[in-house]
């Protein structure tokens, strides 16, 4: 008999490395929160950070019947209350999505479930820009890996881990929009632009460096190439300068609008915003008549002029920056002692090795950004990168919380040159560069610079000098506070960076938190936790307090030679008549304070 025919082989199915990187993208996704950290956030409103902890109390206000217009917080420093220089706009849809979930869960379990989700949701639209941003000008392979680098950039996730709900992670997300519509480079796109940098504006001045040089580079682009560049200048002058008055008179109470703030979106930055308006109207309505470098060179260098004169004349105050009027004091003991306002400087010298999985990344970016710009039809978009790099480098290295803009560029670089060392590995083996590419795309991932901040910590422990933030974060946590709710309502001095906490968990009223609004507040918790024990009383007398708190993990800077009254009272080496102690259970100390 004859031999059996063989059966016919099935052909390999090769997997594409599209659907491997859609996969890594979304297990990474899937991963950025840990599910301790999310449980914690729902059920006992675990943030990140004060701020999250006091835009969370400024939404309560809201939903319990506190004006749109009206922003003060009458529990810090009451009755007079102090007003917030902070957006009603970010406060919109986190109480939309609270209204929303409460009558399916209540109210408790509602805060909990928008303070965890919130960010996640912000995260999508990240990724939604970032991905189509790449896409559009790189290819949907390099716009996967800028999705699967986001999701490992520390600087990024971060700013969208559950619990923030600060405005930081939309600043980052207006700014990059802004940046793609840069790079399109049309009408269309320049209005987009506009409006986006307007949106910034109006959350916070954060943003203010990035749309300033935004405008410095479309007026420059139009300057030397002419018509070509005329349409998103034109664009982007209307989009801002018609957004920005309009997010300010809806977020604005109309008797405040003539009223000047350095802070917040108000009259001088509006002087800038409407000037950029006229001067781009005259761009589009000057068209061909301005064919020369010369004479376009001569428009914007009046325009110029005038914007920054006018605003030196108008607003003298806020030459100095957003807190003009901030005593010494304060500067030394609260400002300067804040991580977000710390320079690098700092970082090394406290030896706070965590610092490397942010600076390290965003000087690759920057660098990178900034030699591709000089070659290669990808010119203008590389430039625009490095133009949002650059001010975010230089500004983190004077102070750290200019990384947080920059750092969400950080994954659109890395996504492009990691797709080189893709392409390049597929090509022939004696390509060399291949592996320098992919050593570059690799030093662009936050978390492998992680095993150099661990080995620093573990060979050099004694360099150390930094507070341990696990101690001062149980002095914030609900278990630590929720515990002063059972007291009787009344006025608590604590440590400034527990206001916010005691806020959102008690009843209770503050003198003090890291608000630079409040400097009576700041000065008082200053001099009266770091003084004598008569600095203390006097404090106590001045502000009707009924309680005092300490964190003994975060004790006040000494203002004397001695170790301040009130440290040596959360230690138990000295007593007062007037304060009588609490048993409280948790890492904080309490007294009522007695008449």
């Amino acid at each position: 008999m004859p031999a059996p025919a063989p059966l016919p082989s099935r052909p390999r199915r090769r997997i594409e490395i599209r659907t491997l990187l859609w996969v890594l993208a979304a297990l990474c996704i899937a991963t950025m929160n840990a599910p301790h950290a999310v449980w914690e956030t729902i059920r006992h409103l675990r943030v990140p950070d004060t701020d999250d902890a006091m835009r969370l109390v400024e939404v309560r206000d809201l939903l319990a019947g506190q004006g749109w217009f009206d922003n003060v917080q009458y529990r810090f420093l009451a009755p007079a209350g102090t007003p917030s220089h902070w957006s009603r706009l970010v406060d919109a849809p986190i109480a939309a999505m609270i209204l929303g979930l409460t009558p399916l869960t209540g109210r408790a379990l509602a805060e909990g479930l928008t303070a965890a989700f919130w960010p996640m949701v912000l995260f999508g639209l990240y990724g939604w820009v970032l991905y189509r941003g790449v896409r559009h000008s790189f290819g949907s392979r390099a716009a996967l890996l800028a999705l699967v680098a986001a999701t490992q950039t520390f600087g990024v996730t971060i700013q969208f881990q559950a619990g923030r709900v600060d405005h930081h992670n939309l600043q980052i997300i207006a700014i990059l929009g802004l940046a793609f519509c840069m790079i399109g480079g049309d009408l269309k796109r320049g209005v987009i632009g506009g409006i986006l940098a307007a949106v910034s504006l109006a959350i916070g001045l954060e943003g203010l460096p990035f749309v300033a040089l935004a405008a410095l580079y479309l007026t420059g682009d139009w300057c030397l190439r002419g018509a070509p560049a005329r349409a998103p200048l034109a664009g982007f002058g209307l989009g801002l300068g018609a957004a920005a008055p309009a997010l300010f008179a809806v977020q604005t109470a109309p008797y405040l609008w003539g009223v000047s703030h350095c802070d917040a979106l108000s009259p001088p930055w509006l002087w800038l915003t409407v000037g950029g308006l006229v001067f781009a109207t005259g761009v589009a309505v000057a068209g061909e008549r301005l064919a020369t470098i010369r004479a376009r060179l001569a428009l914007a260098g009046l325009a110029g002029c005038v914007l920054l004169v006018g605003f030196a004349a108008a607003f003298p105050a806020c030459l100095g920056g957003p807190f003009p009027d901030m005593p010494p004091l304060v500067r030394i003991h609260w400002l300067l002692t804040v991580n977000e306002m710390a320079p690098l400087t700092k970082f090394v010298a406290r030896g706070q090795w965590e610092a490397l999985v942010f600076y390290p990344v965003v000087i690759l970016a920057t660098f990178t950004a900034t030699g591709m710009a000089w070659r290669g039809p990808e010119r203008r978009a590389w430039s625009v990168m490095a133009l949002f790099l650059w001010p975010g480098l230089i500004l983190g290295i004077i102070q750290f919380r200019g990384l947080y803009i920059a750092s969400g560029f950080v994954p659109l670089v890395a996504g492009i040159i990691l797709d080189r060392a893709l392409a390049r590995a597929a090509g022939p083996p004696a390509d060399g560069r291949r592996w320098q590419i992919a050593l570059l795309g690799a030093g662009m991932i936050s978390c492998l610079w992680m095993i150099p901040a661990l080995l620093f910590g573990a060979l050099a422990p004694d360099l150390r000098t930094a507070p341990d933030a696990a101690e001062v974060t149980a002095c914030l946590s609900d278990t630590a506070v929720r515990p002063l709710a059972a007291l009787p309502e009344g006025t608590v001095l604590a440590p400034i960076v527990l206001g916010p906490s005691i806020l959102l968990r008690t009843p209770h009223k503050i003198v003090a938190a890291p608000y630079h609004r409040a400097i009576p507040g700041l000065t008082a918790a200053i001099e009266g936790l770091g003084g004598t024990e008569a600095d203390l009383d006097r404090v106590l007398t001045k502000f009707g307090v009924q309680y005092l708190v300490a964190c003994p993990a975060r004790p006040a800077d000494d203002l004397q030679a001695e170790t301040a009254f009130a440290t040596r009272l959360a230690q138990g080496r000295v007593r007062s008549a007037r304060l009588m102690p609490l048993d409280l259970p948790g890492p904080l100390k309490a007294w009522r304070v007695m008449p």
